[in-house]
């Protein structure tokens, strides 16, 4: 759980690498609560009030909408890339599936430009000190 809530705690920090593990058990919590969200409303009656969002399920998508996007660029920048190639996701369907390939990649081993190796070992023990 600690890996799906680090974000969370890291939620304006854009600077710096965040591991595969950590980028996926985030999105696996958003999906989560966001069905949750949803469960809640359906039962609640509360559903489709705002365009296809009920309000609790775009209380959720608005809380989550920084750390998500930090957590992205991190992630990018463990695969050696910058921030900015989150706009990608602005091309229709192909910017998708290449941002998918992306945060499905192994991060750059050792340190980078973005700083020192989430994973830690030899490499990144020897960057951050």
């Amino acid at each position: 759980m600690e890996w799906a809530t680090l974000p969370l705690k890291r939620y304006a920090e854009f600077s710096g690498r965040s591991r595969r593990k950590e980028y996926w058990m985030f999105i696996l919590l958003y999906v989560a609560a966001i069905i949750a969200a949803g469960t809640v409303e359906t039962m609640l009656a509360l559903g489709n009030m705002i365009g296809f969002y009920g309000p609790l399920t775009l209380l959720v998508v608005l809380g989550f909408f920084v750390p998500s996007l930090s957590v992205a660029i991190r992630r990018l920048h463990d695969t050696g890339r910058s921030g900015w190639w989150l706009l990608l996701g602005f091309v229709p369907i192909i910017g998708g599936i290449v941002l998918l390939v992306f945060m499905v990649l192994e991060g750059t081993r050792g340190p980078n430009e973005y700083g020192p190796d989430p994973k830690g070992g030899v490499e990144g023990a020897a960057a951050a000190a």
